[in-house]
């Protein structure tokens, strides 16, 4: 994700909650979904199996966001009102229209691809469900909301891919509607008041940037495996 603020390497002012915030955006920018090369194949890929594994990606998406309640509601219900609160009504509004939509292409691409290890997948996706529900659920001040930000702002490159599926089935892509990156910067600063929830948020967003990475790397693996299952 493609910004010009810059992350503030003083160690005077690394813990302050701009220097939070900051940080927080380089985390997301640096680790978030856009760098995982598989993310890109999907999204360029116009091989013979450029299809399957785009339906591939966008059922085990689904699967992981595609639920309700999902990570952003849990948070919305375990935050007390404050601006995080308001933030996370906003976002829990705006990814609903997302999570439609993922449910409405998982219809349009067909069944999930055939692929070896159909039991480990599910037992993979099922701990990265019950992951993200700690995380939304955790009672540390910031960890939800760290998540809950991390998701908003590394869905871009992952609505980049939904969108390419949509195109390959022809069906109509909706504006994207999520808070801006402006916005949950904002609300990660106005919220980090505390050495405590600054951690807390930082665990947050590496934690479901990590369940992201992981999700990729599985799909990756899956593609792997049909190709050799076929050869």
């Amino acid at each position: 994700m493609a910004s010009s603020r810059s992350v503030d390497r003083n160690p005077a002012t690394v813990g302050s909650p701009a220097g939070v915030a900051e940080a927080h955006l380089a985390r997301v920018s640096g680790s978030g979904s856009a760098r995982h090369p598989h993310l890109h194949a999907l999204v360029e890929g116009a091989g013979p199996h450029a299809g399957r594994d785009l339906a591939d990606a966008v059922h085990l998406l689904c699967s992981l966001h595609g639920r309700h309640p999902g990570l952003i509601e849990l948070a919305l219900t375990h935050t007390p009102q404050s601006p995080a609160h308001a933030w996370l009504a906003e976002a829990s509004e705006a990814f609903e229209r997302e999570r439609l939509y993922l449910v409405r292409l998982t219809s349009a691409v067909g069944p999930m691809p055939s692929t070896p290890g159909a039991a480990e997948t599910e037992a993979s996706l099922l701990g990265q469900r019950h992951a993200l529900e700690i995380l939304a659920c955790s009672e540390r001040t910031g960890c939800a909301l760290g998540a809950a930000t991390a998701l908003v702002g590394d869905w871009a490159p992952i609505r980049r891919l939904l969108d390419r599926a949509a195109t390959r089935v022809s069906i109509d892509s909706p504006p994207p509607s999520l808070p801006d990156e402006a916005s949950w910067v904002e609300v990660v600063e106005r919220s980090s008041d505390s050495p405590a929830s600054g951690r807390a948020l930082a665990f947050g967003g590496e934690q479901l940037l990590l369940q992201h990475q992981a999700l990729f790397d599985l799909l990756e693996a899956r593609a792997s495996a049909r190709a050799d299952w076929e050869s």
